[in-house]
């Protein structure tokens, strides 16, 4: 018989061993080590060697150590780094030689090392195997709301819960946990505030303390509750920085009343406008002296976080000052929207860190490139009947284009860092997991600097603005598919993606593959290849259909139906998209890469079409999503233990994304056959109008019966239609919108005179024109910069697209002069005087075929489409 060994013996010095994360992640290689009966024996560095080896061995050295002896692998002088090497060892064990640069190195190293040994044993260490390991994004997190006190409560308190959590977190390199409070509601905004009731830590202040010198309590909440929530937090937070993980604490909301007819649960007493600010810096000085582990605060400095805008620089001066007199370093992180010199100018004083945080891709999750163009609606200010300036002024006036992405905060003299927040409105039900998504992001999350990403995790938001109800966080009602607290559980494989990619968009795939294994067993492989496709679908449809900015009011996921016939037009999405107000009216969220539906049918029948991607293109990507994965799905349920609840939810979720790509696609064609027919009154295109909408409601006629039995029937993350219910409920706007369509075509029918059917250029895929860009690296300030491109087959025509990175302007287009095989275009000196980045890409067209875009987005939609160059400085 083989040797079974029996232990793995790592040696340390005694400072290594005694860091924070480094004991931590010992724990977990100890855990790693019992699941295959082996013991982990931990002996100083300078009695290492002195027992028989009987395993492997592990040697953890600085990074330091190792240059100075010349002996061990080499590390990079970066942060969070590590190298691992493979030796043959005492007894041909295998000898694992780590060195890091500090304590996140040596954790992340060691939990790889108790993945493998978990996974595959002692063998799973092949001599001469070695890595090198340096994070790609700074900044990896992962945001908890707390929004509901009925839902949120019992995990808040579950130190068991905690425990399992974070060392999942901890061990896919997120190097940040920020938990979120008071996230839920908006002030201000109209039905939000007037509908107010659970206001359970949304003025988290007097949920926590008693501060002396004040009489703020939250009625209803005794001493004690209030002394068991600092305790749970000051708990969380020592437990994430443990772990080597900064914690993060989102301070989201400043309204200790939301007035109007509001009926909060827990009224907070003893405090008004004249002691606001004074009192909220004294309870956060000393909430901070309390939880030391605090690292960094969120706010929400605009006025759905509570403070009116005209003068809110006073407000928040006085909270920023007190945060100051703590005396430690921490980072002040301000949610971008509405942020303006004021606040800028405010938050600079010692110990602080400023971070400004913006929405990657509106309060949605999109693609990983960041928008070539913003929608005209951010570009432009928006006013009502009875606007409150006082109240509004800054966010909705000159700085409303600071609301869906980077703005103007990416100059590069900027002062103040800047990151973005991945926001949940797309999809926070169903199972996500696309590594080609992920490592885009992990290569793009750093545009031009910015430090990097919270992601909102799953769930976010369940049971918001008074919808809780006890025991109802976990969204499932099939026992064998509940999961409790541990609902996360169910999600193990998108922070493993968005973890690990973030930090390494070139991770090796056996990492998530030895989850898959772990969950799926011999259907692993089918599993990987139906969730990464499928995944892809939900993050384009929200780039293309961009009918609102807000996850309050749409989600693709369980769509609240907007029409396509022009006689069902809604007011719910009135407010953030244009007339007409039908798919024809809503723009993308990048209306430079995308045409609208309505612009696209505009130059279809002109015979004008440029290079942006048609909606008849994102229909066929749609299409051959939801065949390829449809087909893998159903390979996997064949190859699936039945029995398994995981598998279970896969295949629900899985099956339920086929039908929605398929519903968005037949949406998208349906739209277009429904403008042309409005531009060319030619019947047939509203004959297949009718066909192509009745096909894509069928396809989400089929949701309801995946998940009757499944989910909950009212999955409420919020108190607006859209929030609640299920898919069910949406469908008879659906027979509306198909029903008046067929009224349209019967009337149609009998009045339109027939004619000749006009030539409409539709377009519904692209040849690739394979280029390349010559340029230099860097621009010089205030001089023409010349761009050059080298396509690989004939190309009869090229403009060059340009910008600075700043969402602000517009795009400027530059014809480009043949020279040779070649174009060449110059970006003129007058607008290089800047201290912005440029983006560029190009529209290329050859002899007898549409213009397409360079570089593009790529096969797996993953890519960035233009290229983004920094100048040589002042």
């Amino acid at each position: 018989m083989p040797h079974v060994p029996t232990s793995v013996r790592l040696s340390a010095s005694p400072a290594v061993a005694a860091l924070p994360a480094v004991d931590w992640a010992l724990g977990v290689l100890r855990e790693a080590a019992a699941s295959r009966a082996m013991d982990l024996r931990v002996e100083a560095a300078a009695d290492a060697g002195t027992d028989p080896a009987d395993g492997p061995s592990l040697v953890l050295a600085s990074a330091q150590d190792v240059q100075h002896s010349g002996d061990g692998p080499h590390v990079p002088q970066q942060a969070e780094s590590y190298a691992l090497r493979v030796d043959a060892g005492p007894g041909d064990h295998p000898r694992i030689t780590i060195a890091a640069t500090d304590d996140r190195g040596f954790a992340y190293a060691l939990t790889e090392v108790a993945e493998r040994l978990a996974a595959g044993g002692p063998s799973a260490f092949r001599i001469g195997d070695s890595e090198v390991q340096r994070p790609h994004v700074p900044v990896r997190g992962i945001l908890r709301a707390f929004s509901s006190v009925h839902e949120d409560s019992p995990w808040f308190h579950d130190r068991a819960f905690w425990t399992e959590y974070l060392d999942h977190l901890a061990g896919q390199r997120f190097n940040r946990f920020h938990l979120a409070l008071g996230m839920g509601y908006n002030y201000g905004t109209g039905f939000e505030s007037r509908t107010a009731s659970d206001n359970y830590l949304c003025f988290p202040y007097p949920f926590l303390l008693d501060v002396p010198g004040w009489s703020v309590r939250a009625q209803g909440v005794p001493d004690s509750e209030r002394d068991r929530n600092l305790e749970a937090l000051a708990y969380v937070a020592r437990e994430t920085k443990r772990r080597g993980m900064s914690f993060q604490l989102g301070l989201w909301n400043h309204a200790y009343d939301y007035g109007y007819d509001s009926q909060h649960w827990y009224p907070i007493l003893g405090i008004g406008p004249e002691s606001h600010a004074e009192y909220s810096a004294a309870a956060l000085r000393l909430l901070l002296e309390r939880i030391p582990e605090i690292d960094g605060l969120t706010f929400r400095v605009h006025h759905e976080g509570g403070i009116h805008e005209e003068g809110h620089e006073h407000f928040w001066d006085t909270v920023f000052e007190a945060v100051s007199q703590v005396g430690r370093p921490i980072q002040i992180d301000m949610h971008s929207k509405g942020v303006d010199q004021a606040l800028r100018d405010a938050v600079v004083k010692p110990n602080l860190h400023p971070v400004i945080s913006a929405k990657y891709w509106a309060e949605h999750t999109g693609l990983p490139y960041h928008q070539t163009s913003i929608r005209q609606q951010e570009l432009t200010p928006f006013t009502w009947p009875g606007m409150n300036r006082e109240m509004t002024g800054v966010t909705d006036g000159e700085r409303r284009f600071t609301r869906y992405g980077y703005a103007d905060f990416l100059a590069e003299d900027r002062s103040i860092d800047l990151m973005f927040r991945v926001w949940p409105g797309t999809q926070k039900l169903l199972l996500w997991g696309d590594p080609a998504v992920a490592a885009g992001y992990g290569r793009l999350a750093t545009l031009s600097g910015s430090l990097g990403v919270d992601y909102c995790e799953p769930l976010t938001f369940k049971g918001r603005r008074g919808t809780g109800e006890p025991g109802r966080r976990d969204p499932y009602v099939r026992d064998d598919l509940r999961l409790g607290t541990a609902d996360w559980r169910k999600y193990r494989y998108t922070y493993v993606l968005w973890g690990r990619l973030l930090y390494d968009p070139e991770t090796d795939p056996e990492v998530w593959r030895r989850l898959l294994r772990e969950d799926y067993g011999p259907a692993a492989g089918e599993f990987e290849a139906a969730l990464a496709v499928l995944s892809r679908a939900l993050p384009l449809v929200t780039v293309v259909h961009g009918v609102s900015g807000a996850n309050n009011h749409y989600s693709p996921e369980m769509y609240t139906d907007l029409a396509v016939s022009f006689w069902r037009q809604m007011t719910h999405y009135l407010y953030d998209t244009p007339e007409p107000r039908t798919w024809e009216g809503v723009s993308p969220f990048d209306p430079t890469l995308f045409y609208s539906v309505g612009r696209y049918c505009d130059d279809a029948v002109a015979g004008t079409l440029d290079a942006r991607y048609t909606p008849l293109e994102v229909a066929a990507w749609l299409e051959t999503m939801a065949t390829d994965g449809d087909a893998a799905t159903e390979r996997a349920a064949g190859l699936a233990d039945p029995d398994d609840p995981q598998t279970a939810r896969t295949l629900i979720d899985l099956r339920v994304l086929v039908r929605l790509a398929r519903f968005f696609a037949g949406k998208f064609r349906a739209a277009v056959a429904y403008a042309l027919f409005a531009r060319t009154r030619d019947v047939a295109h509203l004959e297949e109008a009718a066909h192509l909408l009745g096909q894509a409601h069928q396809a989400y006629g089929e949701i309801p019966g995946l998940v009757a039995g499944v989910y909950q029937d009212d999955l409420a993350f919020g108190s607006g239609a859209m929030e609640r219910g299920t898919w069910k409920d949406r469908l008879m706007a659906m027979r509306e919108d198909s029903y008046l369509l067929r009224l349209e075509l019967q009337r149609a029918r009998a009045v339109e005179p027939a004619a000749p059917p006009r030539v409409v250029q539709e377009r519904d895929s692209r040849t690739v024109v394979a280029c390349r860009f010559e340029a230099a690296d860097r621009f010089v300030r205030g001089e023409p910069y010349a761009v050059r491109l080298h396509p690989e087959t004939p190309v009869s025509r090229a403009v060059l697209r340009y910008r600075h990175l700043n969402q602000a302007e517009d795009v400027r287009s530059v014809e480009m002069t043949r020279v040779g095989n070649s174009f060449e275009a110059v970006v003129p000196g007058d607008y290089t005087a800047t201290s912005f980045p440029l983006l560029y890409f190009a529209e290329v067209q050859a002899d007898g075929e549409h213009p397409v875009l360079v570089p593009g987005l790529g096969d797996t939609l993953s890519d960035q489409p233009y290229v983004v160059v920094h100048s040589t400085g002042p």
